[in-house]
């Protein structure tokens, strides 16, 4: 902190309910990761399909049913699933789907799991999204995807033994990147067939968790340096129903450790600058997200904070007295700009939280990123001292058991 910068004392709980005015339309508005109903201006009645998908939006498979039924608005109830990396599993749900896996969905009282055998269903169900599953098409982007998706895991999940393996499985991945970018130039939309279709739908869910690991893990931006994958990225950004399932970069090289069974850096110095940005900031400017910011940014981040005050403060692991008021002071400086001095240990508290933000399951992305530099500013007016370390075995920090239901 500057001699000649000024500080303002914390605002209260009501004075800062009091500028919370954000609002969302849960069942009828735009897709959103809290909603437990999706009824696109139908009634009730017309519910055929329940998805259970994991709390946390962190699940690929589920990323991809949901957005399909978004686009296609079909009207259906949502059940939220722990997922076994950070928390047990439901007992109900284990008693309706012994494996435990995610998602399943229940259509018209029929049990269906596997995301590729629900979107099957689906199809048979309400018409393809453009192109079915089978068409002639889909089939090779289909396998494009997977062959892909193993690059990918070949490169991230798996040490390499020596420089020339790294390089080698680097140089593997951007081969088969080559021919994604082949794909997408076949057609003069930048999505992958003449229209947004379920090419896309199958696509998206892993093809953002590359972009974000390979950045974080091998100093790679897939987003930058791939001209027809960026405008690929610019397309899906400028529809509101992956905008409300899209996380960032920070939740998903995080979220998927415990998930891929590892994920292993690589002695790129770009990749140590990069993982700094994710993880301390400045957050703006990142490849994860190119549209315009909403105005409503700062209010959403506000409006879910208090929504959720009382258990933040209690799981963190500063005293509730020290959270309480270095929580006020970072949310101070959220909606004023001015600068508002925690109390001692303030930085550690406020870190934590900044590290445990999830996008989308507690807000939007651009909301997320003026959160956690609200967290930052504040944290480092009083230290430099880190947060617990986020776990790589499991996520059991993030365990839905500790909140309300959303």
């Amino acid at each position: 902190m500057t001699a000649t910068a000024t500080t303002i004392a914390p605002l209260s709980w009501a004075e800062l309910e009091a500028l919370s005015d954000f609002s969302v339309a849960l069942v009828n508005g735009a897709t959103n990761a809290q909603t437990r109903l999706r009824l696109f201006g139908q009634s009730e009645a017309d519910v055929r399909v329940t998805l259970y998908r994991d709390h946390h939006a962190w699940c690929p498979y589920c990323q991809k049913v949901w957005l399909w039924l978004e686009e296609k608005q079909i009207p259906y109830r949502i059940e939220k699933v722990t997922m076994f990396c950070y928390g047990e599993k439901e007992r109900w749900y284990k008693r309706k789907v012994p494996s435990g896996m995610l998602p399943a969905i229940e259509l018209d009282g029929r049990l269906i799991t596997e995301s590729d055998d629900i979107l099957l269903a689906l199809e048979q169900a309400f018409e393809p999204l453009v192109f079915g599953m089978k068409d002639s098409t889909v089939l090779p982007l289909r396998y494009l995807e997977r062959l892909l998706f193993r690059s990918w895991c070949a490169w991230l999940c798996y040490p390499a033994r020596s420089p020339q393996q790294e390089n080698g499985n680097r140089e593997q991945f951007i081969s088969v990147v080559a021919k994604v970018e082949a794909a997408l130039s076949a057609t003069p939309s930048p999505y992958f067939l003449e229209t947004f279709s379920t090419a896309d739908v199958i696509f998206t869910p892993y093809v953002e968790r590359m972009n974000a690991s390979l950045y974080y893990y091998k100093g790679y931006s897939l987003r930058e340096v791939n001209p027809r994958l960026s405008d690929w990225f610019d397309a899906m950004e400028s529809r509101p129903t992956y905008r409300g399932t899209q996380s960032d970069f920070h939740t998903h090289v995080h979220d998927l450790p415990p998930q891929m069974g590892g994920c292993w850096e690589n002695s790129d110095p770009q990749t140590k600058i990069n993982q700094s940005r994710v993880d301390r900031g400045p957050w703006d400017g990142l490849p994860d997200v190119t549209y315009p910011e909403p105005e409503t940014a700062r209010t959403e981040a506000l409006y879910r904070v208090l929504k959720h005050r009382a258990n933040i403060i209690r799981v963190n692991p500063a005293d509730d007295g020290v959270m309480d008021v270095a929580l006020r002071c970072a949310l101070t400086n959220l909606m004023t700009g001015q600068l508002c001095i925690p109390p001692a240990d303030g930085d550690v508290a406020l870190r934590y939280l900044r590290d445990r933000i999830s996008v989308p399951r507690d807000m939007s992305i651009y909301a997320a990123k003026r959160l956690r530099a609200a967290l930052e500013t504040t944290a480092a007016l009083v230290g430099d001292r880190q947060g617990t370390p986020i776990p790589v075995q499991h996520r059991r920090d993030q365990n839905p058991a500790e909140f309300a239901r959303v």
